[in-house]
């Protein structure tokens, strides 16, 4: 998945929450591909077997006992490991195509970057839903800091443990991504959008996807606002 950098420690971050048909696949990739990482699954709050499947495949699973949301389980992973120094967050939904996250890493290992965003081709299977979401994220972004993400909701990441720090503590909900890139940007680190081929599960058109965008829509712009969404920094 990367070059081999020993003299640091490696963590695998993967919030879930009921993934048991996706998260074994997603541990197996990156245990097969880097097997000098820590694997953290952070079993959010799951009525599954999602736990038990992570273990199974070489995870260390650590559970909520209630769904407390995505930044919740982040947070909750970088701390299963705190001497880690450098984080992959990847998503339980993308099985085996997590094997392509390796240009993720490079730039952080090296120095060159203190976090990468993955940018997924087009998806095997079209979504549902119009972009406004992902439109609202990008224009919020670029009005804070002046970058223009591609997919500024992508959940894959790798960031320095110091990085991470300075975002602490996380935006709530589904702001999480679009909060990270500012507070990141603002206080002056380098952020750099890296092409991967990856696949998650992609939202569909039902009534159920549909409240889900707009949860989105709430959290992303809850996160603009609390971050002076139309103030640039500087």
């Amino acid at each position: 998945m990367a070059p081999d950098h020993p003299q640091l420690r490696k963590l695998a971050i993967v919030p879930a929450h009921n993934e048991q048909g996706m998260v074994g696949r997603v541990v197996r990739e990156i245990r097969r591909q880097a097997p000098d990482f820590d694997v953290v699954v952070v079993d959010d709050g799951s009525t599954d077997n999602t736990a038990a499947i992570a273990e199974a495949a070489g995870a260390r699973a650590v559970r909520h006992p209630r769904n407390r949301g995505k930044a919740a389980a982040m947070t909750t992973g970088a701390a299963a490991v705190p001497d880690a120094e450098v984080l992959l967050f990847l998503d339980a939904d993308l099985g085996d195509t997590a094997s392509g996250a390796g240009p993720l890493l490079p730039p952080v290992l090296e120095g060159r970057a203190d976090m990468t965003i993955a940018t997924l081709p087009t998806q095997a299977t079209a979504g549902g839903g119009h972009g406004f979401v992902v439109r609202l994220a990008r224009a919020g972004i670029q009005r804070a800091t002046g970058f223009a993400p591609v997919q500024p909701l992508s959940g894959q990441r790798a960031l320095s443990r110091v990085a991470f720090g300075r975002a602490l503590p996380l935006a709530a909900g589904f702001g999480v991504e679009t909060a990270l890139t500012i507070d990141l940007l603002r206080a002056g680190l380098h952020v750099q959008e890296v092409r991967c081929d990856l696949q998650h599960r992609v939202t569909g058109t039902d009534w159920r996807a549909q409240r889900h965008r707009l949860r989105q829509f709430v959290h992303v712009a809850r996160a603009l606002a609390a971050r002076g969404r139309w103030r640039r920094a500087g």
